[in-house]
C-alpha cells in the first residue's frame, strides 16, 4: 500500500504521521510546493519510527512523480481564507489549486482513491471528481466524520460519558449548512432525547455547526488540524483494512434523498473500493429539507465553476 498526502501543512503532516504510526502503508509520500518543508517534516517523522515502533518509509518531495502508483491520495492543499478575501475569491483560487493537484495526481497514478480535505470541502470534491475522471466511488470528501466527531465530543462532555458510547450522524455540507441528525443520535443505544432537554441538544447542535470557527477564534492565526487529520485517517484505515465502516462522508448522490448529481455528506459504507454503499435514512421532514438545502448551495457553487474545471 502506497499513500500520498498532498500538502505538508498541519493537517497533511499530522495525517502522514498518523498513517505511519498505524502502519497503514508501506510507503507514505508527503508532497508540497514549498522546497524543504515536506523533506524536513518527512525525515523528522521517519526518525521517530524506532521510538513509535513503525517501519513505514516516509518520503518528502516537491515532485509529483514520487507519488507514482499511489493507492490512496489524501489532498489537504489549498489556501485559507485571509482578511479581505471573499468566499468567492477563495472558491476560485482553491478550485485552480485542486484542479492542478488532481491533474498531477492522475498523471502518475492510474486508479487511486482520492480523499479530499481541502475547503470548501464539498465543492473541491466535485472538482477532483470532474478533473480526475475517476468513478464516483473513488472520490470521497472528509467532512461528516469530522463534524460528527465534534458533535460526539460535545455530547460526551455534556453528559460526562465515554465518547466511545456515542453514535451520531452529521450530514450535509461542511460548514454552516451541516445537518446534525438528532433522531439517530444515541448514547449506548439510549436516544439522546431521553438524556438531555431539547434546549441543550439545540445548543450542542449550534456549537457543532460553529466547531471550526470556535477553534480559529482561539488560535487567532490558524485552524483545526488534529481532529481533521484523525478523521481523514479513519477513512483511510477503513479502506486499507476493508473494514466496511458506516460513516458519514461526502459522496456523489444520484437521486438519494431527492438529491441528484451533487456531492453531499451522507452515511456510506467504506471499504477497499471506496464508497461501497450509500445508506438512505428515514429523515424527518425538516432534516430532509435542510439536507436538500445544503446540497443546493453546493450545486450552485459547482455550476459557477464549470468554465474553470471543464
Amino acid at each position: 500500500m502506497k499513500i500520498t498526502v498532498i500538502g505538508a501543512g498541519n493537517v497533511g503532516a499530522t495525517a502522514a504521521l498518523r498513517i505511519a504510526e498505524k502502519q497503514l502503508a508501506k510507503e507514505v509520500v508527503l508532497i508540497d510546493i514549498v522546497e524543504g518543508i515536506p523533506q524536513g517534516k518527512a525525515l523528522d517523522m521517519y526518525e521517530s519510527g524506532p521510538v513509535a515502533l513503525f517501519d513505514t518509509r516516509i518520503l518528502g518531495s516537491n515532485d509529483y512523480q514520487d507519488s507514482e502508483n499511489s493507492d490512496i491520495v489524501l489532498i489537504t492543499a489549498g489556501l485559507a481564507r485571509k482578511p479581505g478575501m471573499s468566499r468567492e475569491d477563495l472558491l476560485m483560487k482553491n478550485t485552480a489549486i485542486i484542479k492542478e493537484v488532481t491533474q498531477q495526481v492522475m498523471k502518475y497514478s492510474k486508479n487511486p482513491i482520492i480523499i479530499m480535505v481541502s475547503n470548501p470541502l464539498d465543492v473541491m470534491t466535485h472538482v477532483a471528481h470532474t478533473v480526475s475522471g475517476l468513478e464516483k466511488e473513488r472520490v470521497i470528501g472528509m467532512a461528516g466524520v469530522l463534524d460528527t466527531a465534534r458533535f460526539r465530543s460535545f455530547i460526551a462532555e455534556a453528559l460526562d460519558v465515554s465518547m466511545q458510547d456515542i453514535n451520531a450522524f452529521v450530514l450535509g455540507g461542511h460548514g454552516d449548512s451541516m445537518v446534525p441528525i438528532v433522531k439517530y443520535t444515541s448514547v449506548a443505544g439510549i436516544p439522546l432525547s431521553e438524556l438531555m432537554p431539547k434546549e441543550q441538544i439545540d445548543a450542542i447542535v449550534e456549537r457543532t455547526r460553529n466547531g471550526g470557527i470556535e477553534i480559529v477564534n482561539h488560535l487567532k492565526t490558524g485552524s483545526a488540524f488534529y481532529a481533521p487529520a484523525a478523521s481523514a485517517v479513519e477513512m483511510i484505515e477503513a479502506i486499507v483494512k476493508d473494514r466496511k465502516r458506516i460513516i458519514p462522508c461526502t459522496t456523489l448522490l444520484t437521486g438519494q434523498y431527492g438529491i441528484d448529481n451533487v456531492f453531499c455528506g451522507v452515511p456510506v459504507k467504506i471499504g477497499k473500493n471506496g464508497v461501497e454503499q450509500i445508506l438512505e435514512l428515514d429523515l424527518a421532514a425538516d432534516e430532509l429539507e435542510a439536507l436538500q438545502k445544503s446540497a443546493a448551495l453546493v450545486d450552485e457553487n459547482c455550476k459557477s465553476l464549470q468554465s474553470i474545471i471543464a
